[in-house]
């Protein structure tokens, strides 16, 4: 064979290697990303479990009035140590499906008409499944204005992923503060819930204090995974390239 009918073969080769090249690049470079776009995310989760921390053991602060309730959000109030007095409304609370360290049964959610008129949703805790019925735990319900303090929450509307919140058959498996509160026909209802705290729970009462913040946090063995890929994927591109040009240049010489 002459060297000039070599020539397409070894452009078709040298074509194949910056292919090859080429496409490793890409990986190489949406891989990286991945794996920089992970530790950023560790970063912030980081600098949002330390502002949850702060909250949380802080001293009590008013709740949000009506006029702040516009806006109330997630990143900038959820788990703030709060307070709110008034009188709860005992004959309208909800109770929602819970699963506890301390078993299965309900949280019970009740209005607490604040001062100023308006209300707002207190997770006063949890009771067991015998104890749902409010005609059980009538010994030492409080009455008459009373201060709770316990961490703001953000509402949450729907139900699970696995079942649904039926307010006809007053059935709930979230605590839907827009939902109860309608189901009820409440107004001016905070749009948000109040867990409260430990101090609030009484003898035969729902047990308070029962809020669990857990943040997942698996971001740097998601950048870990990333990096290690992206360089799996520099190093076998390496490896293709120079074993295709050897090979290449060995053809060559054998001609």
């Amino acid at each position: 064979m002459s060297e000039g009918d070599g020539a397409p073969g070894r452009r078709r080769s040298t074509a194949s290697l910056i292919g090859i090249g080429v496409a490793a690049a890409l990986v190489f470079g949406v891989l990286a990303a991945l794996g920089t776009w992970q530790v950023e995310r560790r970063s912030w989760k980081l600098d949002l479990i330390e502002r949850v921390e702060a909250r949380v053991h802080a001293s009590a602060v008013a709740a949000p009035d009506r006029l702040e309730w516009p806006l109330v959000t997630a990143a900038g109030h959820e788990y703030r140590h709060v307070r709110v007095t008034g009188v709860f409304l005992h004959d309208l609370e909800a109770q929602v499906v819970a699963s506890t360290a301390l078993g299965a049964g309900y949280w019970v959610l009740t209005p607490l008409r604040a001062l100023d008129g308006t209300l707002v949703l207190v997770n006063r805790g949890f009771v067991p499944q015998d104890r749902r019925d409010p005609a059980t735990r009538r010994a030492g319900e409080p009455v008459g204005e009373v201060t709770v303090t316990g961490l703001l929450r953000i509402s949450e509307p729907g139900g699970t992923a696995l079942r649904s919140n039926d307010p006809a058959a007053d059935r709930w498996y979230s605590r839907d503060v827009a939902a109860i509160a309608a189901a009820r026909g409440l107004t001016a209802v905070a749009p948000y819930f109040i867990d409260a705290d430990a101090a609030t729970s009484g003898p035969e009462q729902p047990v308070g204090g029962m809020t669990v913040i857990a943040f997942h946090n698996n971001h740097l063995v998601y950048a870990v995974t990333w990096y290690g890929l992206a360089l799996m994927v520099a190093f076998g591109a390496v490896h293709v390239i120079r074993h295709g040009a050897r090979s290449g240049s060995a053809s060559k010489l054998m001609r």
